[in-house]
């Protein structure tokens, strides 16, 4: 059974692959950022409490990174394995992306050996500080490169066709297509409020569990305050995101919204389902809001899916894909600006069960949202895997062997999600953060209670 169809085999292994892998790839992306940040404030501040967090959370991003490696391998691997006709055509042209995508995890890698190898070890700490920043720009190259093929998959620029063949490739060109620059915002500020979502929850818990240390405390305002500013970025990309969708793959915009029908004010559709006659029923409207959304103008003109051939439609199961990213982005501002007025005002305790739970939840949301934005981003596009070039099924191997390697892969990965989990709790249970913090920096709290300079 597993054997018969070779192309679903190929797409259920190639979405098991960028669901398990886009964990850790957003996490690779956005811990360096959190961890320079740390570091910069605790210099500035003479505050332990920081630098202490950016040693924590730069050993265990340590253990994140070498799991990303393995399934971007992966990835590289079954584009050859499983998509040999799109490699064939597109080869030549997304090469030079990839060649520099892995050259920025190298410059990554060689950087975050050094910044790990130097603590403590200069006079002036500003000069281990800056050592972070390369690893922080490594890790958002990588993103970026890699980000400029998945651009050039929905609008494939920089070549002439001629016979059925790519030719006169311009790869700079190919690389800064036009989706480029909505996409690379989109997914790095993303990058940055899920990883800074992940890191609330893990403090909010610990909070729960024990109690709210001078240490906790500080952490949790750091990433609640980089959670809601990175929130309203994300936002305003996904707004950037949707203008570029109706103007260049209305096809996607129309799929997520449900919008059949080209008309002006058209309504923005939340939810909902399908009756058997194809209507929308149980649906929230906002009268005339895709328009704006489209186009900044509430009576604009947007294109509905009955402007395009049946067999060019995305599969409608996005507008669900699409609602739960936008509405869990939206829960993220809301309940990291919640945390931020309480925390302003006396009266309130921002540390309580309710907020402290909401943060927690924050966590797996942010997580889901990028799996869900990624799976739109992918189904969206469907049938092509290159935009107006070439389909799913015209890429695929015809190998009768891709269901062993699903199973293979499926294995691989509950093993290696399985050993990170372990790893980072024997990392990090038995050496509490009050443990380590007395251990590096044993006159700390006396020191920040009497105002010393440490």
């Amino acid at each position: 059974m597993l054997e018969q169809d070779p192309v679903l085999m190929s797409r259920l292994l190639t979405g098991l692959t960028l669901g398990f892998h886009i964990i850790f790839a957003t996490l690779g992306v956005g811990i360096p950022l959190m961890i320079s940040i740390a570091e910069f404030i605790g210099i500035r501040k003479k505050d332990p409490h920081y630098l202490l967090l950016a040693r924590r959370w730069a050993r265990g991003f340590s253990i994140t990174v070498a799991i990303g490696v393995v399934t971007g391998t992966a990835i590289g691997l079954q584009l050859s394995l499983l998509w040999p006709n799109f490699m064939r055509l597109a080869g030549n042209v997304i090469a030079l992306p990839l060649f520099m995508e892995v050259f920025a995890f190298f410059f990554e890698a060689i950087f975050l050996s050094i910044y790990f190898l130097t603590w403590d070890r200069f006079k002036n700490p500003y000069i281990h500080w800056l050592i972070s920043l390369p690893v922080v720009i490594g890790a958002g190259m990588s993103a970026v490169f890699i980000t400029t093929v998945n651009g050039f998959m929905n609008t494939p620029e920089g070549f002439a066709m001629e016979n059925g063949k790519f030719a006169a490739v311009n790869p700079i060109a190919a690389m800064l297509n036009t989706a480029t620059p909505t996409k690379v915002f989109h997914v790095l500020s993303t990058a940055y409020l899920t990883a800074a979502a992940i890191l609330v929850a893990i403090t909010a818990f610990m909070i729960l569990k024990k109690k709210a240390t001078d240490y906790h405390k500080k952490a949790l305002k750091l990433t609640v305050t980089l959670v809601a500013i990175f929130g309203i970025l994300s936002a305003l990309a996904g707004d950037f995101s949707a203008k570029f969708l109706a103007e260049h793959q209305p096809e996607k915009l129309a799929a997520a919204e449900w919008h059949f029908e080209t008309e002006e004010g058209a309504d923005l559709i939340l939810f909902g389902w399908l009756n058997e006659a194809g209507e929308v029923i149980g649906e929230i409207r906002f009268p005339k809001f895709l328009s704006f959304l489209a186009f900044g103008d509430f009576n604009s003109e947007v294109i509905g899916l009955e402007e395009f051939p049946e067999d060019e439609i995305p599969p409608l199961i996005v507008h669900y894909l699409f609602d739960f990213m936008v509405l869990i982005g939206f829960a993220l501002i809301g309940v990291a600006l919640l945390y931020l007025i309480m925390s302003r005002f006396k009266r309130f305790n921002e540390h309580n069960k309710g907020m402290l739970w909401l943060l927690v939840l924050s966590g797996p949301l942010a997580m889901l949202a990028i799996e869900f934005g990624w799976f739109y981003a992918e189904l969206g596009r469907q049938p092509w895997i290159l935009r107006g070039y070439m389909k799913v099924e015209e890429a695929a191997t015809s190998s009768p062997y891709v269901g062993l390697m699903l199973i293979l892969f499926l294995g691989l990965y509950i093993v290696l999600g399985i050993l990170c989990i372990v790893t980072l709790r024997k990392m990090f249970r038995n050496n509490p953060a009050e443990f380590e913090l007395e251990k590096k920096y044993p006159k700390s709290e006396k020191s920040l209670e009497e105002g010393e300079v440490l």
